[in-house]
């Protein structure tokens, strides 16, 4: 298989060092064992972006990076975070470095909605029953374009709210693909094989998520 980096436009780590100012605290949106999101400004127009900077100590960070990279460049959807470039460089001290660059999501994630922080006297956020259901169909949409309609078929894997992000308009995307799962078409065993075992966290396979966005009251 060719490898993403060859067919997406590649960013340098100065490019996104410039944008996230250094990779500030300030511009810390995220965080988990494979990496770090950061919100950016990509010069020269000025494009919002989220970084994610993965984590390379972490020994399964490089094979997140590809699965990654192999699922995001041929699928197209309105409920799909969109990815907008990647970068696979060295950093200033001669590191290995690798980022993906995604369009930045204005709203946050379905998380930070579902579980306000109480402390954070700003934060006035609220989910009608009827913005949860429309949240609902978007992520169900996701799916079924993921499922049905993709070649080959993908399987998240990781789906929960902290993976669900929401644009100015309240539209759900559904992100962080680093456990999917590309299925083959013409090998019924490998489908059934493909999909042993439960990945990602616990809590939140389908429908589990309906249940998380519906009745988190």
């Amino acid at each position: 298989m060719v490898s993403t980096i060859d067919l997406l436009p590649n960013v340098s780590y100065g490019m996104l060092n410039q944008a996230t100012n250094g990779f500030s605290q300030g511009n810390l949106f995220g965080s988990d064992s494979f990496g770090s999101v950061y919100k950016g400004v990509l010069h020269p127009k000025e494009t919002l972006i989220a970084v994610k900077v993965l984590n390379l100590q972490h020994k399964a960070a490089s094979n997140s990076f590809m699965a990654e990279c192999n699922v995001l460049r041929n699928i197209r959807h309105r409920n799909l975070v969109k990815i907008l470039t990647c970068s696979s460089s060295m950093d200033y001290a001669g590191n290995q470095f690798k980022a993906l660059v995604f369009e930045f999501m204005t709203n946050g994630s379905l998380d930070l909605w579902l579980h306000p922080e109480i402390d954070n006297e700003n934060q006035s956020r609220d989910l009608s029953l009827l913005r949860r259901l429309n949240v609902a169909i978007d992520v169900a949409s996701a799916l079924n374009y993921l499922h049905n309609h993709s070649v080959p078929p993908i399987i998240h894997c990781d789906l929960k709210p902290s993976n669900v992000l929401l644009d100015n308009d309240m539209v759900a995307h559904v992100s962080d693909f680093g456990l999917a799962r590309l299925l083959s078409t013409d090998d019924s065993s490998q489908k059934q094989t493909s999909t042993i075992g439960i990945k990602g966290s616990s809590g939140y396979a389908t429908p589990g998520i309906v249940f998380q966005i519906l009745f988190k009251f």
